[in-house]
């Protein structure tokens, strides 16, 4: 238990049986009337932002959430297997934990996994991961209808957009957080 007096930014609040990360908060003294606490909340497990407003000296349920380094093994039918850092103990976590994170995975890959009460609630990648294309078209010297860029797969199986002069089997750096092309990997 903690007051709102004790918030900070990226605390984790159990706000009526759901979780919910700190952004952003500020403490108000107006020339009338109590003081109170404008916070703006996102939730852990879909990520929805919300404005909540509390009492000054109001008592908040603080979660632990704890953040562990994990490697990711292998995809056993639907779930994922990751296996702790430290320990070695091996978890499992449903495809619907891991998202969108499946596109940019590959086996023996290090990602964070947080976990609250023994369950995972969100996998945190790295900002960019180096993937190898496994299939492009040759670009065309005089082809700039589509701006200078063309599709390509990626051994996840993703497909992207990248600059006319990758090849097929060239590693590059990509963006987790919204799948761009970032460059060549050296």
């Amino acid at each position: 238990m903690a007051t709102t007096n004790d918030l900070k930014n990226g605390m984790t609040l159990d706000i009526e049986g759901q979780l919910w990360n700190v952004v952003e908060f500020q403490h108000v003294k107006p020339g009338k009337g109590p003081a109170f606490v404008r916070t703006k909340l996102k939730s852990v497990l879909t990520g929805k932002v919300i404005d909540r407003t509390f009492n000054a000296g109001v008592k908040v349920d603080v979660a632990i959430l704890e953040k562990r380094d994990m490697t990711f093994l292998y995809k056993d039918g639907e779930d994922f297997v990751f296996m702790d850092s430290k320990t070695y103990d091996q978890m499992n976590i449903s495809a619907d934990t891991v998202g969108d994170n499946a596109n940019f995975m590959l086996e023996n890959c290090e990602v964070i996994v947080g976990v609250h009460e023994g369950n995972p609630l969100f996998i945190e990648l790295p900002a960019s991961v180096e993937l190898t294309i496994t299939y492009t078209e040759p670009g065309l010297q005089g082809d700039r209808s589509s701006g200078g860029t063309k599709p390509a797969t990626l051994e996840t199986g993703i497909d992207i957009q990248v600059p006319l002069f990758i090849k097929q089997d060239e590693k590059i750096l990509v963006d987790t957080r919204n799948g761009a092309y970032l460059g060549r990997a050296n």
